[in-house]
């Protein structure tokens, strides 16, 4: 049985500018320009592939570029698209990949595709590096919950690809309906700082406006380091939530030590959430009977960190992760070449050197 692929009308894709080569390299729009002036219409074998070894992201929103935006301009003005005129090969979303190894083939008429080399590539060179970096701070978590909240530090057009890469890579929450828009979703998000702040300070009374005038389907989760002594914070806002509470945020800065460390130190470094501040809290509120909280923990976790946080046995039950979706050592481009000509109904090998056709059996046809 074949494996759903997204709709392209759910990409929202600047259709009519796509096919007009606006996002796309010059020199794309001008080999079609020279192509269709010369009346030369190559057959061609266009082969995709990644440097790196990866977690596919963007493949349905590529396939969704040259489903709509393929094609030409006909003499007088109209559209003639070309999908149907392509055969298509690709892996899927969420699919591993070996450096090198081919995710995508796309066989035709060059000149009805060649203006989107720009685009499907950029996307797939964008969401896969999300799913990849989710992919390694999923397996750094061990099993247990990881939020996708990296909304704040980039453009807000990307959230919804971004939001899906992370999702296809298990990533299972996030913090805006953009994010979650491709899979039918809703945003996540705890009690923010502002309104804290908009109660003049007061978590306790904050979180119980949140709890009061939000639909009771949404989790609590309170942010607890206001005023920098998480173990107090969450330890009021569970006496004043009981059972509605569903879990505490610790998001301590880097440059600060929690109240609950001031007479530790000399033996770990105290700043930010660090285990003991984490090992405090879930003491304190295991201690009043509030064992049913749940403790988040954020600000600056990488895959490196929540691996030394889940070596050491710290009871954190969710990461909520930002910046590092972004992040990483590898590298993500994605190349296309043409690797073979259709010429006399045969094809016959057409490439640079050293991008020699690697047939790959797990693509599918589209």
């Amino acid at each position: 049985m074949a494996r759903p692929r997204l709709d392209p009308a759910i990409f929202n894709l600047p259709v009519e500018k796509m096919r007009a080569g606006y996002y796309s390299d010059a020199y794309f729009n001008r080999a079609r320009e020279i192509l269709e002036r010369d009346g030369h219409r190559p057959i061609v074998r266009m082969q995709v592939f990644t440097r790196s070894d990866a977690v596919l992201g963007g493949v349905d929103e590529a396939l969704a570029i040259l489903k709509l935006c393929s094609g030409r301009h006909a003499s007088d003005g109209t559209w003639e698209a070309g999908w149907s005129r392509l055969r298509v090969r690709a892996l899927h979303d969420g699919d591993r990949v070996d450096p090198y190894e081919t995710v995508m083939t796309i066989e035709g008429d060059y000149a009805l595709f060649a203006h989107l080399e720009t685009p499907y590539l950029g996307v797939l060179s964008r969401r896969t590096r999300i799913a990849t970096n989710a992919r390694d701070i999923v397996a750094a978590a061990n099993g247990k919950t990881v939020l996708f909240f990296p909304a704040r530090f980039d453009h807000h057009l990307v959230q919804t690809g971004d939001g899906y890469a992370a999702y296809v890579a298990g990533a299972l929450g996030v913090s805006t309906d953009a994010n979650a828009e491709w899979w039918g979703a809703k945003g996540m998000g705890t009690v923010p700082h502002a309104l804290i702040a908009a109660y003049g300070g007061d978590t306790v009374l904050a979180t119980r406006k949140f709890a009061e005038h939000i639909d009771p389907g949404i989790n609590v989760i309170a942010l607890v380091d206001f005023e920098n002594d998480c173990v107090g914070t969450s330890l009021a806002c569970a006496r004043a939530l009981g059972n509605r509470l569903w879990g505490v945020r610790l998001d301590t800065s880097g440059t600060l030590v929690d109240r609950s460390l001031w007479e530790s130190f000399g033996t770990f470094t105290p700043t930010g959430v660090n285990p003991q501040l984490v090992r405090n809290v879930r003491d304190a509120l295991d201690g009043e009977g509030f064992a049913h909280v749940r403790i988040v923990a954020s600000g600056g976790f990488t895959p490196a960190r929540i691996a030394q946080f889940e070596a050491a046995g710290v009871p954190v039950d969710a990461y909520a992760v930002g910046s590092a979706f972004f992040e990483g050592s590898g590298r993500f481009d994605f190349t296309a070449d043409i690797v073979a000509l259709d010429r006399d109904g045969g094809w016959h090998e057409c490439h640079k050197v050293g991008r020699t056709e690697r047939p790959n059996p797990r693509l599918e046809p589209v």
